[in-house]
């Protein structure tokens, strides 16, 4: 069964330009245990919105886990993880974090509600929802 995650990354730092470029990517620099758990937990297949934090504030595209965690390369020391990414496909229309804010039907969203949280879970219910505002039909 397919699990549903939210990925953020700064677009200054990797954009969703840069990962339709190098298609696959490793999904590396996350220092925070929660997200961290959080990317453990992803297996291969699994799907994530693609969401430009800090500039734009948006869901931009979505990519899928092709390979499981395994010790982040970027790290000096300590148990961090990382997970292979795989460009799926933009958004055609981006869905914003303040059009997320209002609607109600995404109480509860990880996103709202951890907003600092880099690697979240989405429920499928908020998964089918979000891809109708942004007219993902994948």
């Amino acid at each position: 069964m397919t699990a549903y995650w939210l990925v953020k990354s700064e677009p200054d730092a990797f954009s969703w330009d840069q990962q339709v470029a190098h298609d696959i990517e490793p999904w590396t620099g996350v220092r925070n245990h929660t997200a961290k758990n959080n990317l453990a937990a992803m297996k291969t297949g699994d799907l994530a919105f693609f969401y430009h934090s800090n500039i734009g504030k948006e869901i931009v595209g979505v990519v899928r886990v092709v390979r499981e965690a395994y010790p982040d390369p970027s790290a000096d020391s300590g148990p961090w993880v990382c997970v292979d990414m795989k460009a799926v496909s933009p958004f055609p229309k981006p869905v914003t974090l303040a059009a997320m804010k209002t609607d109600p039907a995404l109480e509860g969203l990880a996103l709202l509600r951890l907003s600092r949280l880099s690697v979240a879970p989405i429920s499928a219910e908020h998964w089918k929802h979000i891809c109708k505002l942004g007219g993902w039909k994948g």
